[in-house]
């Protein structure tokens, strides 16, 4: 049965969750990525599936944001389950582990709270999972997404990339980025792009055997 989910609702928590759950039912799916229709991968599949598979964390976002996007959109009445400073925020294209999808799937405790509470501009696509994580999984969650996405022009929507900005030498910069990792410098920093419109699609099929080697 088809089941409608609209940006900024809390269906969209509800469809994150039947999703994990249909994935779980294949006992050989060992790790869960959600990724949007406007995203590219940015390296070829043996490198992204080693990457992952070998990785012992959780790529989950999760950051306190002191502004009224971020602890301006907690709703008192979700005390004492989900405190004030409980409160995280992060993009909703995450990376898990069975084990955790397991539990994002059986939270009786904090899910019930944001779809009581966490309506209208709460934006519990952007909330539910950090703030989850956070409190219960926070050993083993990277706190940083494998998505890159371009945030530079504000708004709520990132930056979209249309066919003539798609060339090799920024595939390449997406592809060895620099950052921060677990104390350690990584040029993996991501496995993944958005938001990259369908225009896009000859010149990123051109390229990318050059830029993947494939």
């Amino acid at each position: 049965m088809l089941q409608k989910v609209e940006w900024g609702k809390f269906n969209m928590i509800e469809a994150e969750r039947r999703l994990l759950a249909n994935a779980l039912l294949d006992f050989s799916n060992q790790r869960f990525v959600l990724i949007s229709d406007s995203c590219i991968p940015l390296f070829n599949f043996s490198t992204v599936y080693s990457y992952l598979m070998n990785s012992t964390q959780n790529y989950v976002m999760a950051y306190d944001q002191a502004s009224s996007v971020g602890r301006g959109r907690y709703r008192i009445k979700m005390s004492p389950t989900i405190k004030l400073r409980q409160w995280r925020k992060g993009s909703q294209w995450f990376e898990m582990d069975r084990k955790l999808a397991l539990e994002v799937i059986s939270d009786r405790t904090y899910y019930p709270v944001f779809e009581k509470y966490c309506t209208g501009s709460c934006y519990a696509d952007e909330h539910y999972l950090p703030t989850f994580v956070s409190i219960k999984f926070w050993k083993t969650n990277s706190n940083r997404s494998l998505t890159w996405v371009d945030w530079s022009k504000g708004g709520p929507h990132p930056v979209k990339y249309v066919r003539p900005e798609v060339t090799c030498e920024f595939l390449e910069n997406l592809r060895n980025q620099t950052c921060k990792y677990n104390g350690n410098s990584t040029n993996v920093c991501f496995l993944f792009a958005r938001k990259f419109l369908p225009t896009s699609l000859t010149r990123l099929m051109r390229f990318a055997p050059k830029v993947m080697h494939l």
